[in-house]
């Protein structure tokens, strides 16, 4: 996962946000976030295996990803086939197949907070912010793919929860705006170069 930094208006003005029990920003270590992301391939058994993982290696927090696949998914996609590995599948069935729902997530969530590790999710649409909120995570991550959604920056603010901004990708103007519509106050902003695998 990337580095993500508290907004500040002023360069010599430290700042800190709260994410679970750890304070990010000026003075504070590094806090490393596993991206679980939907590598689980829909399995919650290989989700959890993931998490202990994390575990091991120390990490601060792990991150899923959370989607409507039928808000998602563009209509003209929705009917095309692709290689999965449940077979020859369209990409609308391939997106529902790995999609976690309730009893997934109190799964990862009871694990979690048994293992003694921060959860927490990119929400892809407005129903998944909701979702997502019903679990008391920490924070909500938005994906750059999703910086220029209004409607969802908006939902994410009003969670009244700590945000990490991703920005691969994204313009200038682009982040400035989405900045200004979630405001500073609650704000960790990372960058990614949304290239895989990168350079060293």
């Amino acid at each position: 996962q990337t580095c993500a930094l508290p907004i500040s208006d002023s360069p010599v003005t430290p700042r800190t946000i709260r994410i679970g029990n750890r304070l990010v920003g000026d003075g504070h270590p590094a806090y490393v976030v596993a991206e679980i992301g939907i590598n689980h391939n829909g399995s919650v058994d290989l989700a959890l295996k993931l998490v202990d993982a994390a575990v091991r290696a120390g990490c601060d927090a792990v991150k899923f990803q959370k989607r409507t696949p039928e808000l998602c998914v563009p209509a003209h996609q929705r009917d095309l086939r692709r290689e999965t590995p449940w077979g020859y599948i369209t990409y609308l069935e391939y997106r529902n197949r790995i999609e976690f729902g309730l009893d997934e997530y109190r799964a990862i969530d009871q694990h979690c907070a048994e293992r003694n590790i921060t959860w927490f999710a990119s929400c892809w649409d407005l129903p998944s912010v909701a979702f997502i909120e019903q679990f008391g995570v920490p924070c909500h991550k938005v994906a750059s793919a999703l910086l220029t959604e209004g409607d969802l920056l908006d939902a994410v603010r009003a969670t009244g929860r700590p945000v990490v901004l991703s920005t691969g990708m994204s313009t200038q103007e682009q982040i400035d705006t989405a900045v200004e519509r979630l405001g500073r106050d609650n704000l960790l902003v990372a960058h990614c170069t949304s290239t895989y695998p990168c350079d060293p």
